[in-house]
């Protein structure tokens, strides 16, 4: 952790919706004149498209059939780490781009499937990441331990699985067969690597449909923000002000001490409020320092 140079880090799984709390991230930045410098965490990936196939059926060969990007062996976690500790004590480092498609690949001007060439950082005021790694913590790495604010985005599995088959099948042309398989490869290493990182969290929003997804292998629609409520946990509530936000958000209530719960539909509205405050703290921590 940096007081000079704050590290937000958001993890999630593949289809969690980390993109889309990232946007609102944005708009904070924008509307507080905050620079940050941004991380994706495909970008540390080990391997392009190309060698994570054949890695994979490497593993599977050994009589792994469950070997994919979840797996800290299939990144590069020190190399993020050094990135993380270099940006805490200096304010610079380096990133990279996986190139996801062809859009991607006019912008970057990378084939797609592979990754751009490392890029310096420009000056910013804090770092920020987005990704499957932001708090994890394996024998040899701890990512979390670099963070100054940690937010983890999780469905519930059912909902992350109709997100993640929708997205695959719209934007990456895949079967709902073959996105189930992923699914299904992916599971031991979701339990073992994506999950505990979600105990070291400074914040959990949760997203619950309040519609059927029993089956969501077979689901038409992706539920709505209509037809969710969102669970938001606070590891450490101490300094937030519940009554403030149920006065401002319509229709929410306290779970228990350190969980709010409001209309799925207002998932901008009280991430604006929560983390707004927090990171103009971390931005007045940063100018009392400097």
């Amino acid at each position: 952790m940096s007081a000079k140079h704050p590290i937000i880090s958001i993890t999630g799984s593949s289809g969690a919706g980390t993109t889309s709390v990232k946007r609102i991230f944005e708009q904070i930045f924008r509307r507080e004149k905050i620079e940050a410098a941004f991380i994706e965490g495909d970008a540390f990936h080990r391997y392009d498209r190309t060698g994570m196939k054949e890695k994979v059926a490497e593993e599977e060969a050994k009589g792994n059939p469950n070997f994919t990007h979840f797996n800290a062996e299939a990144n590069e976690l020190a190399v993020l780490e050094s990135v993380f500790e270099e940006y805490g004590r200096r304010g610079s480092g380096k990133t990279r781009s996986y190139v996801h498609d062809e859009d991607e690949a006019k912008i970057f001007g990378s084939p797609p499937g592979t990754f751009t060439d490392w890029r310096e950082f420009e000056p910013s005021d804090l770092l920020f990441y987005e990704g499957l790694h932001g708090c994890a913590v394996t024998g040899e790495i701890d990512l979390a331990k670099h963070a100054d604010l940690k937010i983890g985005v999780v469905p519930v599995i059912n909902l992350e699985w109709i997100q993640k088959i929708h997205r695959d099948r719209a934007t990456r042309g895949y079967s709902t067969e073959a996105v189930v398989d992923v699914i299904l490869r992916r599971m031991p290493d979701y339990v073992r690597y994506i999950v505990p990182q979600f105990a070291l969290t400074n914040i959990n929003f949760q997203r619950v449909p309040i519609v059927d997804t029993s089956n969501p292998f077979i689901a038409r629609w992706i539920p709505t923000p209509d037809e969710s409520m969102l669970v938001i946990r606070f590891a450490n509530p101490r300094g937030i002000d519940f009554p403030y936000l149920l006065s401002m958000i319509h229709d929410s209530f306290m779970s228990r001490p350190n969980s709010i719960v409001v209309p799925g539909n207002k998932l901008d509205l009280a991430m604006q409020l929560i983390l707004t405050p927090l990171i103009l703290q971390l931005i007045e921590r940063k100018r009392r320092v400097s």
